[in-house]
């Protein structure tokens, strides 16, 4: 079993709560564009088949606006006791093909592929955040290297 069957911390039920709010928001974005997604909301059909039936990872970055940064995460832990990390995000074995990441002004769309080449370069600085693990992809970087880049317009 995967480290999601452990108790979690507020931390990370907290995230949780924001990254499923995060991926409505994005299936309704992303409906707008001609891309349903059918979302998996059960861990145990996320876990063996992937966040969604279209094979796309989708991330809140809350700091984006704040830091320019997109965090790419590469692994993660459920609670900060736990001694190891397992591969998420970009290294998370499921159907994903596409990386949806953002905020609620700025969605940015990458091949996971992309995005797995990019850390093996160790082009940009890797950090560690309470229970994950990526590294900070700059806003002018994202814009060159992502297929598709939506603006929320407010």
């Amino acid at each position: 079993m995967g480290s999601w069957n452990k108790i979690n911390t507020p931390y990370y039920e907290e995230k949780l709560k924001e990254g499923n709010y995060y991926q409505d928001f994005i299936v309704e974005e992303l409906y707008k564009i001609g891309l349903p997604i059918l979302t998996y909301t059960s861990k145990e059909y996320q876990y063996a088949l992937g966040e969604n039936k279209a094979g796309i990872e989708i991330k809140f970055d809350n700091r984006f606006k704040e830091t320019g940064n997109l965090y790419i995460e590469i692994s993660e832990k459920t609670n900060k006791e736990n001694l190891e990390f397992i591969p998420s995000g970009i290294f998370r074995e499921d159907n994903s093909w596409l990386y949806v990441i953002g905020d609620f002004q700025f969605i940015y769309i990458f091949g996971k592929k992309f995005l797995k080449q990019l850390h093996f370069l160790k082009r940009y600085k890797e950090v560690e955040i309470e229970t994950s693990r990526g590294y900070l992809l700059p806003k002018d970087d994202a814009e060159k290297y992502s297929l598709k880049k939506i603006i929320i317009k407010t």
